[in-house]
């Protein structure tokens, strides 16, 4: 069964979904996402030694700022009053990789699931930018979500 498109009218012109008509329900979604770098830039982020400051701060503040502004930056997103956002990492030197794990979380008539990845992929693309001196030979990978709960659709899990 294909799911309804209702971003589109009867026309075929892109639309926001009306959610006048729907109850707000608690909604939270879990995205993550991965840096690979080189054992220069891993040792001088777990080190705390890259030139331009605590990159796992900056880019947890910067995924952050980004769910609270998804709005803005996808079209066709409802502004939404996050009640919750935090980002964590995990740092895998054997691998070389950092793991961004966001959750987001509302109250709200629409899911969160882009707040929640655009938190992960805006705190990648910071590490990207903090560490790019040292070498650009990195790759932002596995972008997805990995659950979300609440809502007309029901609960999701990424397996």
């Amino acid at each position: 069964m294909v799911p309804e498109m209702n971003h589109f009218d009867e026309q075929g012109n892109a639309v926001m979904v009306d959610v006048s008509g729907k109850d707000s329900t608690l909604r939270t979604a879990w995205a993550t996402g991965t840096i690979r770098v080189n054992e220069a830039i891993m040792d001088a982020v777990v080190n705390h030694t890259v030139k331009k400051g605590d990159v796992l701060g900056v880019a947890r503040v910067a995924g952050i700022m980004a769910a609270k502004q998804t709005w803005s930056l996808i079209p066709m997103c409802h502004p939404l009053c996050i009640r919750k956002c935090t980002i964590d990492f995990e740092t895998d030197p054997k691998n070389l990789e950092i793991r961004a794990i966001s959750c987001v979380k509302v109250e709200e008539k629409t899911g969160v699931e882009m707040e929640a990845l655009t938190a992960v992929s805006t705190a990648l693309l910071t590490i990207y930018d903090m560490c790019k001196a040292i070498d650009k030979h990195m790759e932002i990978t596995k972008i997805h979500l990995v659950r979300k709960t609440g809502g007309k659709s029901g609960d999701f899990s990424y397996d």
